[in-house]
């Protein structure tokens, strides 16, 4: 086989590895874990669609904070079963009071992210900050996190500059997804409308400063790279399609599309040079 061949099928069993088993020897009952934790995310992916076209847009909310709970699901199992519960919440705990408060300082100051408020669609709320948002945070920047440590080759090193920056980076991109859908649906509102989209520049380098700082200090090592990358890769595929085919926002799902799809061929490729 060329090595052209040979990098070929060493990609396509990682990647095989990753969605059907969720990574390297790992045991049944956790692989089993896994893809019912995927089957429970993908099924709210699909309905929330299904939901806009029977029961109007008012069921975007609730499906979108059912996508948001499932989603955490899919992230937290490959955690859980590599880790064990008690390392799990050492790392979400902090992590969403953390979120908590950054957004709770922002919504009040207008910092990092720019002016904003959330209306009531999301709900509960915690001083006009609805729990589902740092749950958002963790699903994603925890995948993120696996991007990062990817492209960095980091093992065991803590307080990893170069990590932090990539991983900061792989999750701003998905934002360029994320907040011009939840805005075009008043699930938060601008003060002052920004250029993308609707959203102002500085959230975006309020996202990347953020993010680049939990990842500094919280990151694990030794994280469970493949079923994260795994989830990473899906959320590319189905928020590019969600917005390009069903949300009618072709402009955001492109550069979406474009900027973190950088980040999953090349968090694979890297994957599958160290098999």
């Amino acid at each position: 086989m060329t090595s052209a061949g040979s990098h070929s099928g060493h990609l396509a069993a990682l990647v095989r590895t990753a969605f059907w088993c969720g990574g390297e020897a790992t045991a049944v009952a956790s692989q089993r874990a896994w893809r019912a934790g995927l089957v429970l995310w993908l099924a709210a992916m699909i309905a929330t669609p299904i939901a806009l076209w029977t029961l109007g847009p008012a069921s975007f909310a609730p499906m979108a904070m059912f996508g948001v709970l499932a989603h955490a699901v899919a992230t937290s199992i490959p955690l859980i079963t590599g880790w064990g519960w008690r390392r799990w919440l050492r790392l979400l705990v902090p992590f969403v009071i953390a979120v908590w408060l950054v957004e709770w300082f922002g919504v009040r100051t207008g910092l990092p992210f720019g002016s904003y408020d959330y209306t009531g669609s999301l709900q509960p709320q915690l001083l006009q900050i609805p729990i589902w948002v740092p749950i958002a945070w963790y699903m994603m920047l925890i995948p993120s996190w696996a991007v990062g440590s990817a492209l960095a080759r980091r093992e065991r090193a803590r307080f990893d500059w170069r990590h932090a920056a990539l991983a900061a980076t792989a999750f701003t991109a998905w934002d360029l997804y994320l907040d011009p859908q939840m805005v075009a649906r008043s699930l938060w509102i601008w003060s002052m409308p920004g250029a993308y989209f609707g959203v102002p520049l500085l959230n975006y380098a309020g996202w990347w400063v953020v993010s680049f700082v939990l990842t500094l200090v919280l990151s694990p090592i030794s994280l469970p790279r493949l079923p994260l990358l795994a989830i990473y890769s899906l959320t590319w595929l189905f928020q590019g399609l969600a917005l390009g085919v069903f949300w009618g926002q072709p402009g955001p799902a492109l550069w979406g599309f474009l900027a973190m799809g950088i980040f999953v061929l090349l968090s694979w490729r890297a994957e599958a040079r160290r098999w």
